[in-house]
């Protein structure tokens, strides 16, 4: 093939080509080859009304349009637009394999870890209260009612309201778990043997009993001091009076046999530590934490534990505010002495209320017994 021919070879195939092009030109597209959707009958219809690709750039270069290319039909507004719809944004929720460490986790803040307890705290109050109401429209005699509120099976009846600690934070915590289960809410809280084998086990029931101990003579040595400080402070005279009331937990077990004894140390380890724990710790303390810091939510926690077992000093038949003030800070200091205590032990076993219910029950038990063998003089 010589040259000539060649030439006239590709001028042929310019020409058909051409010609291709032109007919492409004058066809008309039934539908879009971008969206699919019909084309309309519209003569020189330059862009597709659905998707606004330009039809006679893609017939010219056999290509899809750049998408920078603007639809004309689409009016563009000089104001951002914004939904009207708001968007609610909730923490991520937690799944069961991360109960046990929960720290990357947003969990609830300083009014619901204080106003939780409050609440399920005032809840108990009011229904306690409904009992004595009940009580005193049966009888007016003060004595009868005296003697039924210090009655030992009365206070092992009324401890079984606390279960309302427990309660109350078990249905809150539910909105922060994929599967909210009653197993995931109690160990959202603290109260899971998750984690831990036979061994592991039993180290924390030996750490919660030697600490129960140490609970003791925490308290033995604060009230001490306390007291020492006080009558510094106020003088001797005052303090011994004080020292001579006798206290509730003296006349319940002036009262109590050994039946009594027995069934209130039940009642200790098995519903007053746990539930106890599992609101002040397990709820209370790990929010204020999360919100406030380690330091603040232990001690907050140990303040209002601490005020909200000594709030029946105000209700003593004291006139003086002296009286009532000393009276408040002998059984306020040890009390949050222990509570300190119990909290850092909760941030010392990673946030697990084993060890920690197992001291506060063994710790409450071992208060009654030996306030029974002193009041006996066994």
């Amino acid at each position: 093939m010589n040259n000539k021919e060649a030439r006239d070879r590709d001028k042929i195939q310019h020409i058909a080509e051409s010609k291709d092009n032109i007919e492409l030109k004058n066809s008309k597209w039934l539908f879009c080859p971008v969206c699919g959707n019909k084309i309309p009958e519209i003569e020189k219809l330059k862009f597709c009304i659905h998707c606004g690709d330009n039809l006679t750039y893609i017939k010219e270069n056999k290509k899809i349009v750049p998408r920078k290319v603007v639809n004309p039909y689409i009016k563009q507004s000089q104001y951002s637009q914004h939904s009207n719809t708001p968007i609610f944004y909730s923490p991520k929720k937690i799944s069961s394999d991360e109960i046990i460490d929960t720290k990357n986790h947003e969990l609830w803040g300083v009014s619901a870890s204080i106003g939780v307890p409050l609440g399920a705290y005032l809840l108990i109050n009011f229904l306690i209260a409904g009992i004595f109401a009940i009580i005193i429209y049966i009888s007016f005699n003060l004595e009868y009612i005296f003697d039924f509120i210090f009655n030992p099976y009365f206070l092992i009846f009324s401890s079984f309201f606390e279960l309302i600690f427990i309660l109350v934070p078990v249905l809150y915590v539910g909105k922060y778990l994929q599967n909210p289960s009653l197993e995931n809410r109690l160990g959202l809280l603290g109260f899971t043997l998750k984690g831990f084998d036979q061994k592991g086990i039993l180290k924390e029931i030996l750490i919660g009993l030697g600490f129960a101990v140490i609970g003791l003579l925490l308290v033995a040595v604060t009230a001490f001091l306390t007291e020492i400080i006080l009558e510094f402070l106020f003088g001797i005279e005052i303090i011994q009076e004080l020292s001579g009331i006798t206290s509730d937990i003296e006349i319940i077990i002036s009262g109590a046999d050994i039946l009594n004894l027995i069934l209130l140390s039940l009642v200790m380890i098995l519903i007053i530590g746990t539930s106890e724990e599992i609101l002040f710790r397990g709820f209370m303390q790990k929010g204020l934490m999360r919100s406030l810091g380690t330091k603040a939510g232990i001690i907050i926690t140990a303040l209002i534990f601490a005020i909200i077992h000594v709030l029946g000093i105000f209700l003593t038949d004291v006139e003086n505010p002296l009286t009532i003030l000393i009276s408040f800070s002998l059984s306020f200091i040890p009390y949050f002495a222990i509570s300190l205590m119990l909290g850092l032990m909760y941030y010392w076993r990673k946030e697990n209320l084993i060890a920690v219910i197992i001291t506060h029950g063994v710790y409450d038990t071992l208060t009654l017994l030996l306030v029974y063998i002193v009041y006996y003089g066994l």
